[in-house]
């Protein structure tokens, strides 16, 4: 899972898939729209990592599906929120402080589960979603009605892949060392994510 986890990061950081699928342009059809969708979540880094720990998370409850249906849900509402108009201040840095919270959290061994829990991806899913939704801006309803199915689709898929393969996994101590490491993999993307941000408001 590490392994698998370190190539993505690699693959998402280069060149040709650090711009998003549309060029940095509104997605004007539904097709482009579910692309977009289908692409943000995964060619983000840090949005990336917070989803493979929400599966990481869930894979330590009974009920594997909540966790990552309130995150997904609440990135959904966040979409919708910045589509509104309404601007949530500093939502980089949380977006970036959430992966390393819980990257952390899951590093050191705490299970993440109950209303707590939920409450905090919840919280969480509100910025990531409102992150996406300047994707978005400018197009017609169609293809946001795409984007939303599309970024909802691809998060689920993610975090119930990692939790089902990591639930198969936890009961061993290789396991448990094998879900440690991506979660420390995702905890230092985190950290790099959070330190550009405090250098972008240190250094203009």
């Amino acid at each position: 899972m590490t392994r698998l986890l370190i190539l993505v990061a690699v693959l998402a950081a280069s060149p040709a898939l650090a711009h998003h699928v549309s060029g940095g342009v509104a997605p004007q059809t539904a097709f482009h729209g579910l692309l977009s969708g289908l692409a943000h979540p995964v060619i983000g880094l840090d949005h990336l990592a917070f989803i493979v720990l929400v599966g990481l998370a869930a894979a330590g409850t009974h009920r594997r599906i909540v966790g990552p249906a309130v995150f997904i849900g609440a990135t959904l509402a966040g979409t919708l929120v910045h589509l509104a108009g309404v601007t949530f201040p500093l939502a980089e840095v949380v977006v970036a402080a959430s992966v390393v919270v819980l990257g952390a959290l899951l590093f050191h061994g705490r299970q993440v589960r109950g209303a707590v829990a939920l409450s905090g991806f919840a919280f969480a899913g509100l910025f990531h979603g409102w992150a996406y939704g300047g994707a978005v801006i400018g197009s017609a309803p169609m293809p946001i009605v795409a984007y939303l199915i599309g970024f909802a689709l691809v998060q689920f898929a993610i975090a119930a892949g990692v939790a089902r393969l990591a639930s198969a996994a936890v009961g061993t101590a290789e396991g448990l060392i094998r879900a440690r490491g991506a979660a420390a993999v995702c905890l230092g993307i985190g950290l790099v994510f959070l330190v550009e941000q405090a250098e972008r408001f240190a250094f203009g």
